[in-house]
């Protein structure tokens, strides 16, 4: 017809079928198209895992990945191989030996066992006899300074002052500050005192803890929850040196928190601080480091650190639970030291171990933090509990009132005169151990310092021997020191009970390389093989432990090991 075109039928196909769905009703489900959804998530899936192997990439380089992924295959491998019927049977057997050997250690058969309760209750006069006797236990003598560490002070009298602090507030509980006003106000000084040693701004706040790995705990929670709060971040991820506390490492698995482990290489054995700042990445919530670290003595390069950390905007917590009470006294005391406290602009977070070097009891620390608003972010606040609104600072709620007021006590009674004392002693005892073991003709050839400790721990490897075999013999003449993994080596923290016997340590030191050093050429002229350097296994338990752990695979029977031994601990 004039004034008409025919409609294309591909077009009216269309419009009859807009028709039909017209008079049919609107489906929303028509709308869907799921092959765009399904497209949708495959790029979302692709673009998270490829941006986390970018930064895998950016963090760990091309050759440090394909370590990272050949050292995972390899323990998934192992683990199989280890899951194996007879493989697991020996295996088990091994790990069943050796536990039967620490427990024989630790729980002896020839002591009385008390399973139940009595029927009726002792006299005063009993429960005094059995509590020397379990006080008297053949055990390592920390009275006549003979362990790393462990007991800082152990003076008679100060002893006595913190019993009598003790037990003024046996029964008291800071979740009950009205009930105990006197503990609340101990606590308070505690935490001011601790601030005011590390130069604390204005604004500074801070918690008293359990000890050292309940105050790291709650800086790494801190910083997730900052960032969780403030960024956003729903996968948070924190770097520390190699060297730092594996408490830092218990955190990442409480919290769930990535870890991303940094190497301290030698000489320095401080952490690397570019490879630090080539694994910051947007999940990253805390950088971390250490005043000294336990392992090696060594204070990481804070300032560093802290201009990386305020460069990125990102916390940084300096571990100084070991250092404590000594650190801050090294320039007053004359000696060297580095910048490592509130006074560097990027340092947020502090842990600093009262019960250490502050000669408090065990069970005694503070977590400091810059400002009021990041100590808030540990805070556990319920306000809809029908037991009413609860409120805690840290993980614990009831806590030992007891030991913050024998923690008090001991701060006001050695001051800052007596710790200024002690860190002369101590550090000043350091120091001549030290030169001992570089000048001395007989330790300096085998035995190797690492790095350059300031404090009161120092770590030392051999050339030739095997260190493990060297840390059994010292224990064999009745030492407790630390033997050490990564690398292997022996560590030492001295302590007021360690500087009086330092030139006995010394000397019993000297006389065990010696000792080791004809065993090995004995074994060299009978043609046996050798065990010494790194690689051997010695007999002794410190090589036993540690030569099945420095082998990557077996790190998963190790962790049985612990785990057994762990077990033992509750074994009555």
């Amino acid at each position: 017809m004039p004034g008409t075109s025919r409609m294309p039928v591909s077009l009216r196909e269309s419009f009859n079928n807009v028709r039909r769905r017209s008079r049919a009703g609107w489906n929303p489900s028509l709308m869907l198209n799921l092959d765009l959804i399904r497209n949708i998530v495959f790029f979302l899936f692709l673009l998270r895992w490829t941006r986390r192997a970018l930064w895998k990439l950016k963090g760990r380089g091309l050759l440090g990945t394909l370590a990272e992924v050949y050292a995972d295959v390899r323990r998934v491998l192992y683990g199989w191989f280890l899951r194996m019927p007879g493989v697991r049977t020996q295996v088990r057997k091994q790990v069943d030996e050796a536990l039967f050997k620490m427990q024989a250690k630790l729980v002896p058969a020839n002591t009385t066992r008390y399973l139940t309760l009595p029927k009726d209750g002792w006299t005063e006069d009993a429960v005094r006899k059995e509590l020397e006797t379990l006080a008297n236990m053949d055990h390592t003598r920390w009275e006549d300074g003979y362990v790393s560490g462990a007991v800082y002070h152990g003076e008679d009298e100060l002893l006595k002052l913190q019993t009598e602090a003790y037990g003024k507030f046996t029964v008291a509980n800071p979740i009950h500050p009205d009930v105990f006003p006197g503990v609340r106000k101990m606590e308070a000084e505690i935490v001011a005192m601790v601030l005011s040693l590390f130069n604390a701004p204005p604004g500074a706040a801070g918690v008293s803890t359990s000890g050292g790995t309940e105050s790291i705990l709650m800086a790494c929670l801190s910083a997730r929850q900052k960032a969780y709060v403030e960024r956003g971040v729903t996968e948070p991820e924190m770097i520390l040196p190699e060297t730092a506390h594996t408490a830092f490492r218990k955190a990442g698995e409480y919290f769930k928190i990535k870890i991303h482990v940094v190497a301290c290489p030698a000489p320095s054995y401080q952490v690397d601080i570019k490879r630090v700042a080539r694994l910051i990445n947007s999940n990253t919530i805390l950088l971390v480091g250490s005043a000294p670290n336990f392992p090696h003595g060594i204070i990481d390069d804070i300032s560093a650190l802290s201009k990386l950390a305020l460069k990125k905007r990102l916390p940084l917590h300096v571990d100084c639970c070991l250092g404590s009470f000594l650190v801050p006294f090294l320039e007053k005391a004359g000696f060297e030291t580095v910048p490592f406290d509130f006074r560097l602009k990027g340092v947020t977070s502090i842990s600093c171990d009262t019960h250490k070097y502050g000669f408090a009891p065990k069970g005694n620390s503070t977590v400091l933090y810059r400002t009021h608003a990041l100590r808030a972010y540990q805070y556990f606040v319920d306000p809809s509990w029908s037991g009413g609104v609860y409120a805690s600072p840290g993980m614990a709620g009831s806590r030992p009132g007891a030991l913050i007021a024998a923690c008090w006590a001991s701060l006001v009674t050695v001051g800052e005169a007596g710790y200024l004392d002690s860190c002369k002693q101590i550090v000043g005892a350091t120091k001549q151990l030290l030169s001992h073991i570089r000048t001395s003709p007989a330790l300096s050839a085998e035995l190797e310092i690492l790095g350059d400790p300031l404090v009161s721990v120092l770590a030392f490897r051999t050339r030739n021997l095997n260190v493990y075999d060297i840390a059994d013999a010292m224990s064999a003449r009745g030492w407790h020191l630390n033997a050490l993994q990564n690398p292997p080596a022996i560590h030492v923290a001295l302590t007021l009970p360690i500087v009086k016997v330092w030139e006995r340590l010394a000397a019993d030191l000297e006389a065990v390389v010696e000792a080791e050093r004809e065993k090995e050429r004995v074994r060299i002229v009978e043609g046996k093989k050798t065990r010494g350097g790194h690689q051997g296994q010695a007999a002794g338990d410190a090589a036993a432990l540690y030569g099945v752990a420095g082998s990557l695979p077996n790190k998963s029977v190790v962790v049985d090991l612990a785990k057994g031994f762990l077990d033992l601990l509750y074994k009555a």
